[in-house]
C-alpha cells in the first residue's frame, strides 16, 4: 500500500467572506414595500466542499476505470464523506474496504496509516 497522490482544495476551508466579495443583494417585498436580503440555498463554503467531493469522485472514478488501484480506504470528516458517499458512483463504491469518518488532516502520513486495518479486509463479490 502506497500513498499515490494529495488533493488539496484551499477554497474549501477559507472563511465565507473570502469566497464572497460583496454582500448578498437585495430584494423588495412581493406584497408591499419591503426589502429583504436575498438568500442562497447553499452558502459559498459548503458548495466550494461540495464541489472538491465531486471532483474527488471523478478522480477516483477515472483511476478506478484505469485500473491504477483494487481497493479504496478513506478517512475523511464525517460531514465530507458523506458528500463523498454521495458523490461516487456505484463501481467507485464497490472498492471501498474501508471508511474511517475522522479528519485526519492533521497528521502525518504514518500516523494516518495506524488507522488503516491491516490486512485490509477482502472484497465481497
Amino acid at each position: 500500500m502506497e500513498e499515490i497522490l494529495t488533493l488539496d482544495h484551499p477554497d474549501s476551508r477559507a472563511h465565507e467572506q473570502e469566497l464572497t466579495s460583496d454582500l448578498p443583494g437585495r430584494t423588495f417585498d412581493s406584497n408591499g414595500q419591503g426589502r429583504h436580503v436575498m438568500g442562497t440555498s447553499v452558502e459559498p463554503k459548503q458548495q466550494e466542499t461540495i464541489t472538491f467531493a465531486k471532483q474527488i469522485a471523478e478522480h477516483l472514478d477515472t483511476h478506478r476505470k484505469a485500473g491504477d488501484y483494487s481497493k479504496l480506504v478513506i478517512f475523511a470528516a464525517p460531514a465530507f464523506l458523506g458528500l463523498l458517499r454521495e458523490n461516487m458512483n456505484a463501481h467507485t463504491n464497490k472498492l471501498v474496504v474501508h471508511e474511517c469518518n475522522k479528519n485526519l488532516v492533521q497528521l502525518s502520513v504514518d500516523k494516518i496509516r495506524e488507522h488503516i486495518p491491516y490486512p485490509l479486509p477482502i472484497l465481497s463479490e
